[in-house]
């Protein structure tokens, strides 16, 4: 059985082009990407070992061998940082563990009156699995037409995956189904992402396992949808994170240009429900 650090490796393994790390380019592979022997050589590590950590057969490499691994793969700051943490969740995985449970999904009183003050803006607070726990009513004016509030515990990842609007509404859907899987790898626990998977991949179909088993860090773009009332509109996003215990982010969304402040105030014309909604 592979572990979320063996995993990563051979996925980012696969996803390089020998040419880029100086190797020869013309050799004949039988599949993409680096061979073992390959990275094992780069990082100073015997082939063996590097077999066991991607099999799921070692758990607990050293500091130096994760250190080692990463120059080796020439990984950027985003995919380091996760590397490490995948280093320190694989190590704990273990089968005895009691069954996964859901998160908590209480919203502390101090962050829904940060909400209360961020009005009329559009901002949400969530959790890594994508569940929207509580929102501004300005973010209820951008999404009531877009079908993630008509579930009676919206989540963004569920919606993503399986709501027939999700696609057609935003147009950089590949992007943020990228992100919004990463985002099953960082918390709020290992317990909870496996109970997460293990209810909604029967449901999310290839398009999620796939970028599951994959998990490389995206790169952070503007969100853009097309509203079914305001039609393009493009957001700049800024995440904070809550202390540790919520396991939460404070999530807001700014226009990234004038017609989309326009068609927002446009928006607020409609009738307005209450000023903040915790589910």
């Amino acid at each position: 059985m592979g572990t979320p650090l063996g995993n990563f490796i051979r996925a980012k393994r696969d996803s390089i082009r020998p040419e880029d790390l100086g190797l020869p380019a013309h050799e004949r592979r039988r599949a993409p990407g680096l061979r073992r022997s390959e990275l094992a050589t780069r990082a100073g590590i015997s082939v063996e070992y590097l077999t066991r950590i991607e099999q799921g057969r070692d758990r607990n490499p050293s500091d130096p061998i994760v250190k080692a691994l990463a120059d080796a793969l020439s990984l950027d700051a985003a995919e380091r940082t996760h590397l490490r943490y995948l280093a320190k969740i694989s190590g704990g995985l273990c089968p005895a563990r009691s069954r996964p449970v859901p998160p908590e999904r209480t919203v502390r009183p101090t962050v829904r009156r940060i909400l209360e003050l961020l009005e009329p803006g559009i901002a949400f607070v969530t959790n890594r699995l994508g569940d929207v726990l509580a929102h501004t009513d300005g973010f209820a004016t951008v999404m009531l037409d877009t079908g993630l509030l008509d579930a009676e515990e919206p989540n963004l990842t569920r919606y993503v995956f399986t709501h027939p609007q999700a696609q057609a509404i935003l147009t950089n859907w590949d992007q943020i189904a990228d992100e919004q899987v990463f985002n099953l790898w960082l918390g709020p626990s290992t317990e909870s992402f496996e109970w997460f998977t293990a209810e909604f991949a029967p449901v999310a179909g290839a398009e999620f396992t796939r970028r599951l088993h994959r998990h490389l860090p995206p790169p952070r773009v503007p969100l853009t949808m097309h509203h079914p009332r305001a039609h393009q509109l493009s957001w700049d996003r800024e995440t904070l994170e809550l202390p540790t215990p919520d396991a939460q982010q404070l999530v807001v969304w700014l226009p990234a240009d004038e017609a989309t402040a326009t068609a927002v105030e446009q928006l607020r014309h409609r009738p307005r429900r209450a000023t903040l909604r915790a589910v």
